[in-house]
């Protein structure tokens, strides 16, 4: 009895009637029936998204192997052109080798950001996403991510534009402001020069504000001759002329000079020295070797010339001027006089005279 109260009192959970044939045929039917309105629409959007991806990989592959190919011809010709005589004037094997790579390496990485970036948006447009908060949630972290990474960004686009317009390129000695020397490797976010002692720097191309490349186009060797103001200057001018001639013809200075050697006349005329002033047109980067070497072979022409420079020993022929005979003498002094008031100063105070009549 107490049992049957308590199970009258605790409410029991309604049983599931059990599921008839007719009830699970019919929704068998509305199961068939929908797959059967929607599985065109199913198939069409697979079919689109399966074409977009196909499409996007295939032209992906297509550019990348195209650039590829385009930056192995450019290298395949300059090392055609490096074996040459033009090699070492008109190409770089390694500056055009770099460069080639870095703008496919840029080329390859936009285009596959392009391509991957369209395919995911058509992708996401044919599932029926709607993409306008995704945009503005991409423009916003692509704000935030701008501010927060400007250096970076700004040292990209910088290396970007400098290997584009081919400002500077492996081999070149440049001044970047805040460093000098020679380009060993250019980045798109730093570049590398290499100074004059021997230290390696890491400039960063955003901090590049000017840039002075000392190897491009041409460079001027100028060099001053001094030589003694009684020297005759037609003849101090043909023997710079004879001396550019025979180094105009010698190997590898005939390669390296790109016009020929001028005297262009008196930079200064002064009491002890005259100088001559003397220019050339060289190849880039190599101003510094010519004008040691004509410095060279000019002294050694005017040594066989018998011209003097500034500072050199006097000829044999000439006259030495007579020495002066009062040089050794001293100067005349005031205590050489006894009535002189320095001499009458410096004399000693004579003892009092004695009385000897007391």
């Amino acid at each position: 009895m107490p049992w049957s109260v308590l199970s009258a009192a605790d409410p029991t959970p309604e049983q599931q009637q059990p599921v008839t044939f007719d009830e699970a045929a019919q929704k068998a039917t509305n199961a068939a029936s929908w797959v059967e309105q929607n599985w065109s629409t199913w198939l069409s959007v697979g079919l689109r998204i399966l074409l977009i991806v196909v499409i996007a990989a295939v032209l992906r592959t297509v550019i990348r192997r195209s650039l590829t190919k385009l930056i192995a011809r450019m290298n395949r010709s300059a090392q055609a052109v490096e074996g040459t005589p033009l090699g070492g004037l008109l190409v770089n094997a390694e500056r055009r080798r770099q460069r080639s790579e870095a703008i496919g390496s840029v080329l390859r990485s936009v285009a596959s950001f392009l391509i991957l970036g369209t395919a995911a948006l058509m992708v996401l447009g044919a599932l029926n996403i709607n993409l306008a908060p995704l945009l503005a949630s991409a423009g916003v972290a692509g704000v935030a991510l701008g501010f927060g990474a400007r250096n970076l960004v700004t040292d990209f686009l910088s290396g970007v534009f400098m290997i584009l317009e081919d400002q500077y390129g492996v081999g070149d000695n440049i001044d970047a402001g805040v460093a000098s020397g020679e380009v060993i490797e250019v980045g798109l976010r730093v570049t590398k020069l290499r100074g004059d002692n021997g230290e390696i720097w890491y400039v960063r191309n955003g901090e590049i504000k000017r840039i002075g490349n000392l190897s491009q186009g041409w460079a001027t060797a100028g060099i001053d001759v001094q030589v003694r103001p009684t020297e005759d200057l037609d003849r101090v001018r043909a023997v710079i002329v004879e001396t550019a001639a025979v180094l105009a013809k010698d190997e590898p200075w005939n390669e390296l000079l790109w016009g020929p050697v001028e005297v262009l006349g008196l930079d200064s005329v002064l009491l002890d020295s005259m100088v001559v002033r003397v220019s050339a047109k060289t190849m880039p980067g190599k101003a510094l070797g010519v004008e040691r070497e004509l410095r060279w072979r000019i002294k050694q022409a005017f040594d066989r010339a018998g011209i003097r420079i500034v500072g050199g020993p006097a000829a044999l022929g000439d006259e030495t001027a007579s020495a002066d005979p009062t040089a050794g003498m001293a100067a005349p002094s005031a205590l050489a006089s006894p009535t002189s008031p320095q001499s009458l100063a410096a004399s000693p105070i004579p003892p009092p005279a004695t009385n000897l009549n007391k």
